[in-house]
């Protein structure tokens, strides 16, 4: 039995897509399982609630041989570390109680630089990492850089605009991955039963790619000027407390940014194995392209 966490998040229902084509048991966690798709409804195993919930989390790793584990944002949350260790913590316990044999979780890149300490979500998310990872259980955390699929987010800008805006340095290069490469990365790693130990695995999209270089690739690609505007890191940071994040999680945005662009994601050697396929133009065209014609 294989426990899927956050089943209707990005990268969660895409994991899910790829377990159920291989006909494998699969139990989810889910606060509102009518945002399941009807033909995953019937069939995966349902447990309701959420998993920050010690019941629910308990009740979900029972006889579990795998768990994917991926915590939602909380941008109301009181602390990063909270919205990271304190909502994993409830799963650390269940996961030594229920005898899960192996985690997958989705974490981010940065561990062996000098930014890890103040970074943000990635500092957070790192801590989370290992609180799972004192268990004891076989562990595969998913290191990764910023997603290609953000830029969903400024879809309306790119549209009405033409223009997307980050804080970071326009010229800087740095990794990108697809969701779908990370989900199909995760599902492999859940469908194998041979491994064990204690690892991170990066996941670095294809190639670095700066903001300016990805302008160019969306003008090509949209069929319209498309420009990079880096924005003033203050501005950056009000722009969340005006979405309602509380103060804590939009500094902790801003600050995983700094180090971004200081190098926090440059810190892994590209491999054969941490490169995945999809590249930002393809991504363009698979994604993007179509969100905007919506």
């Amino acid at each position: 039995m294989i426990v899927v966490t956050a089943p209707t998040s990005n990268i969660g229902r895409q994991v899910l897509e790829v377990l159920l084509a291989h006909d494998t048991p699969v139990r989810v966690i889910a606060r509102d399982p009518a945002k399941l798709p009807e033909h995953v409804r019937d069939r995966v195993e349902v447990v309701l609630g959420s998993h920050a919930d010690a019941v629910v989390v308990q009740q979900a790793f029972e006889e579990a041989d795998a768990v994917f584990w991926l915590v939602p944002p909380n941008p109301k949350a009181a602390s990063v570390l909270d919205s990271y260790v304190g909502f994993t913590r409830p799963a650390a316990e269940a996961i030594r109680a229920c005898g899960v044999k192996r985690v997958i979780d989705i974490t981010a890149l940065g561990r062996r630089t000098a930014w890890a300490g103040k970074a943000g979500y990635v500092t957070g998310s790192l801590a989370m990492d290992d609180l799972i990872a004192s268990t004891g259980v076989h562990f595969r955390a998913l290191t990764l850089p910023s997603f290609m699929d953000n830029l969903l987010m400024q879809a309306a800008a790119i549209k009405s605009q033409g223009t997307f805006f980050s804080p970071i340095d326009g010229d800087l290069k740095q990794p990108f991955c697809a969701t779908r490469d990370v989900s199909a990365v995760a599902a492999g790693w859940l469908l194998n039963s041979n491994w064990e130990g204690q690892e991170e695995v990066a996941v670095l999209g294809p190639e670095n790619i700066s903001f300016n270089e990805m302008a160019t690739t969306l003008t090509a690609v949209l069929g319209k000027p498309v420009r990079f505007q880096q924005i003033p890191f203050n501005a950056y940071n009000a722009n969340f407390l005006r979405f309602g994040f509380s103060e804590a999680m939009a500094h902790g945005m801003t600050e995983m940014a700094e180090a971004k662009n200081l190098g926090l994601d440059l810190g892994v050697t590209r491999t054969a194995e941490n490169t995945t396929p999809t590249s930002f133009r393809e991504w363009c065209e698979l994604v993007l392209r179509p969100a905007l014609n919506d």
